[in-house]
């Protein structure tokens, strides 16, 4: 199988050397898409600066995109059209989530056990994270488990390892954090069950970053009723 990343990178100048030095260790990944999605930090010069200095089978992995800013559902969206994968994995291009772990997201679809998925930040060992969003995150599990019937532990996970023609198939609206439910919903509507595995996960606050606020909660649980809604 042919893995692609995307990589929604939103002014992450101090965190996406790193992600990405880290992600081109992981044998299993086999081309990195990123966009930056407007960035108005020096994240794009990070990049470059990184790309440049990469050896010339490394850079064949890296595909650049540069975009007005639009939300990272509208990054992802983007890089979605870019990818020659048969499998894709969205990577935050800060340091949550640990690229060690991609490979045991993708064992389930080797062995032909499963065909989507998940990396739980709640199975695995994890730095307690900030009471409100925790409580957020299982309210939002909670109402995705009681209408579609399902017992997911993470929906809001980054770390969703889909076929890229069922991921394209979904038709994404998504610009923003929302776009994490919209997948969810919709493959669970296509009746395709979801496997779980346990990832680490390292949460930052909002003085190191973190962007998703309790609107974005709001608009999670918009996009969960109103995808159940629809016939």
């Amino acid at each position: 199988m042919k893995l692609s990343l995307i990589v929604p990178v939103y002014n992450e100048q101090n965190t996406v050397q790193e992600i990405l030095k880290r992600v081109l260790k992981i044998k299993a990944v086999d081309e990195v898409v990123i966009v930056n999605d407007g960035s108005t930090d020096e994240t794009l010069k990070k990049i470059n600066q990184f790309v440049k200095k990469l050896s010339a089978t490394k850079k064949k992995k890296i595909h650049l995109f540069d975009k007005k800013n639009g939300g990272k559902g509208s990054a992802v969206r983007y890089g979605l059209k870019k990818v020659t994968g048969d499998y894709v994995l969205i990577q935050d291009a800060d340091l949550e989530y640990d690229p060690e772990d991609i490979p045991k997201l993708i064992e389930p679809i080797k062995k032909g056990k499963a065909e989507v998925v998940y990396g739980s930040r709640f199975l695995g060992p994890h730095l307690n994270l900030l009471f409100w969003h925790r409580l957020g995150n299982g309210l939002l599990n909670l109402t995705i488990n009681i209408l579609y019937n399902t017992t997911l532990s993470d929906m809001e996970t980054c770390y969703k390892v889909l076929p890229t023609k069922l991921m394209r198939s979904l038709d994404l609206r998504a610009n923003k954090f929302d776009l994490e439910p919209e997948i969810t919903c919709k493959v669970l509507k296509r009746g395709v069950k979801i496997y779980e595995v346990p990832i680490s996960y390292v949460g930052r606050d909002f003085s190191e970053g973190k962007k998703i606020t309790w609107r974005d909660g709001v608009d999670a649980l918009r996009v969960i009723i109103g995808q159940w809604l629809l016939p």
